[in-house]
């Protein structure tokens, strides 16, 4: 089994451990419950990313990617940054092709979330 409180594997099956026992009750604290559940598909988080914002850096930058780095997705950034940068911007139209597509999906809400799989924000 392991400690409830710290983590660390217990020797005797006990749910605290040893270092954890030793230390005063009152300095002990409970450990911290976090909800995963989401009650409703829309999201109120606050560190949500924007879909708007994601939209707009797509369309008016997005030769340099920058709505892919806003959004968390890095190498589709970089790649974009880089297909621009070491083609002199002989390709940038290329990549503000790509960026343009990607902002309208954004806007429309093809593309619903972020790099980590977070829903967007409205």
């Amino acid at each position: 089994m392991f400690c409830k409180y710290c983590g660390k594997e217990t020797q005797d099956g006990s749910d605290i451990c040893a270092d954890c026992k030793s230390k005063e009750t009152s300095t002990v604290k409970e450990p911290e419950v976090i909800n995963t559940t989401n009650s409703s598909n829309t999201t109120t988080n606050s560190e949500a990313k924007s879909k708007l914002a994601g939209g707009l850096l797509g369309i008016f930058l997005g030769t340099f990617g920058v709505h892919n780095f806003y959004l968390g997705y890095t190498g589709k950034a970089v790649a974009q940054l880089l297909i621009t940068i070491l083609s002199c911007g002989m390709l940038s139209f290329a990549s503000a092709i790509w960026g343009l597509i990607e902002g309208i999906l954004i806007l429309t809400g093809s593309i619903n979330t972020d790099g980590e799989g977070k829903p967007l924000r409205d």
